[in-house]
């Protein structure tokens, strides 16, 4: 049986596992062909049967994003594997949970390597074949951290800033160019994903997103959602829209707010270390899927999210609204 039509061919960084592998499962269940970039090739493997679950073509690569002719060299097998690349997501993280000056130079520099640099080198693998066929998307995956950072993760806080900054200098160029190519961000909450199993940290209790904590599919359907209509930069969630607008207004407050309390509520209360070994350095073995250990506490949905993907009708809906309160308005004064 001849396989439906697809969207095109997607490329998903940090695949195998967390965000990424929601991003994974979307993407295929909306018709995108996918290729799985990640170092552990147990998630790779796991992730590509998924897609293939789904009726869509899957290709694996495994391969550490922070090595910039690694990524170009899985781009060429991509591209000789599933055609030409439409949409490219740059979504690898990594980090450790330690104040700055306890935290060796050698990590910090791994952290920032494989969050920033991954991002750097995903997007010069992907530009070096879209830009000449003057189409394609990319989308990295941004933090509300890369607006406002927290104590205990300076590395990962630093490396969202500069994607941020690095992504404006890229659009910049592409504008001044006239290229067709789109570039969004999309900046995310808390997500309960595998990240707080295996982040590195020395601290006694079990690491945690800053709640509100949101499923990975919020995530996931937002990313989906701007592939279908790219749009320039995407806030996920409603926390997220509170901490960039509150860091607008009322940094110095938010300054003193997380200082307060982004500290202890890194830490599960009454938990202990999960056990795993750090991924900072090494992939961890076995296939680890998208959730993290909080599903108990994990919101599945986000009014705020739902909000972006109905714009249309909303909009719509607001401008009919006007409409009918400024016709009432002129035909009550036309009564005067």
């Amino acid at each position: 049986m001849a396989q439906a039509e697809g969207r095109g061919v997607a490329v998903v960084t940090g695949g195998s596992a967390g965000l990424g592998r929601a991003i994974v499962r979307e993407l295929a269940d909306r018709g995108w062909d996918v290729a799985v970039l990640a170092r552990g090739r147990d998630g790779v493997d796991a992730a590509v049967a998924e897609v293939e679950a789904a009726g869509r073509r899957a290709l694996g690569v495994s391969v550490d994003v922070s090595d910039n002719d690694a990524v170009d060299r899985a781009a060429d097998e991509v591209e000789r594997g599933l055609g030409p690349i439409d949409l490219w997501v740059n979504n690898v993280m990594s980090g450790a949970i330690s104040t700055f000056l306890d935290t060796s130079a050698e990590d910090f520099d791994r952290a920032t390597a494989v969050t920033y640099l991954g991002a750097v080198n995903g997007t010069r693998a992907a530009l070096r074949r879209m830009r000449a066929r003057d189409r394609g998307h990319i989308i990295q995956i941004g933090s509300a951290l890369a607006h406002r950072g927290i104590p205990l993760q300076a590395a990962y806080c630093g490396a969202k800033h500069a994607i941020h900054g690095f992504t404006d200098s890229v659009v910049s160029e592409l504008t001044h160019e006239g290229s067709q190519v789109a570039v969004s961000i999309v900046d995310m909450p808390a997500l309960n994903t595998t990240q707080f199993g295996w982040v590195k940290s020395d601290f006694p209790h079990h690491p945690q997103p800053v709640p509100p904590i949101y499923q990975p599919e919020v995530g996931a359907r937002a990313v989906a959602d701007v592939a279908d209509k790219p749009r320039r930069r995407t806030w996920v969630g409603e926390s997220t829209v509170g901490l960039i607008l509150g860091t607008r207004v009322a940094g110095r407050f938010l300054d003193w707010y997380l200082a307060k309390n982004a500290w202890e509520g890194q830490f599960a209360p009454g938990s202990t270390p999960s056990g795993a070994a750090p991924n900072l350095y090494e992939p961890v073995a076995g296939d680890h899927g998208a959730h993290g250990v909080f599903d108990d506490r994990a919101r599945s949905g986000s009014i705020q999210t739902w909000a972006i993907r109905h714009r249309t009708p909303l909009y719509a809906a607001a401008a009919a609204a006007a409409s009918g309160v400024v016709a009432g308005a002129v035909s009550l004064l036309r009564r005067r």
